[in-house]
């Protein structure tokens, strides 16, 4: 793996950004999206997961993150597996999926191209963890994380998207509970 993509500094503050396999649209149904938002907040109740900033698009997600205890990438790793295999579970059991036969069948052909994947495969294995190191950088990894719905399209206004701390950052109560810098 590239040294481009790994947590240099186990206690930084990260932008990091991941997507399904062949950036296919999942989490366009409640029950997927919620999935993603209970994984997050445990991670952050149980696995020491500082959760500064998010996005969850139907592809992809955005976070800004620290580890209190030091493993970012352990904990990520974690939430990856997990969110796979119960998305996966919840597309096989939802009768009303009308994707279903073609979603399963993408993800086994993405797991079956993969050397170290047993099965199926839900997400790419990189995370492109950019860490933050100034609050102008923090300022623009924010910014380009609650625009993502606006220039995606879904939303005029970026707190107008459910699924992103936009609304915490515009006054309101998100989805997900968030971390605040000190």
């Amino acid at each position: 793996m590239s040294r481009k993509y790994k947590f240099h500094n186990k206690e930084g503050l990260y932008f990091i950004s991941f997507a399904t396999v062949y950036w296919i649209d999942i989490m366009v149904r409640e029950q997927y999206f919620s999935i993603i938002i209970d994984s997050l907040d445990y991670c952050r109740k149980n696995k020491g997961l500082e959760i500064y900033c998010y996005c969850i698009m139907p592809s992809h997600m955005h976070l800004i993150i620290r580890a209190k205890d030091n493993n970012p990438e352990i904990v990520l790793g974690r939430f990856k597996e997990f969110t796979s295999k119960q998305l996966q579970a919840s597309i096989k059991e939802n009768v009303q999926e009308s994707r279903k036969e073609w979603l399963l069948w993408m993800l086994e052909r993405a797991g079956s191209k993969s050397s170290n994947v047993k099965g199926s495969q839900l997400w790419q294995h990189n995370n492109k963890p950019i860490e933050l190191y100034s609050n102008e950088v923090i300022d623009q990894k924010v910014d380009y994380i609650h625009q993502n719905p606006v220039v995606s399209g879904f939303v005029n206004e970026a707190y107008h998207w459910r699924y992103s701390s936009a609304i915490d950052y515009s006054g309101g109560k998100g989805v997900l509970a968030i971390d605040y810098v000190n």
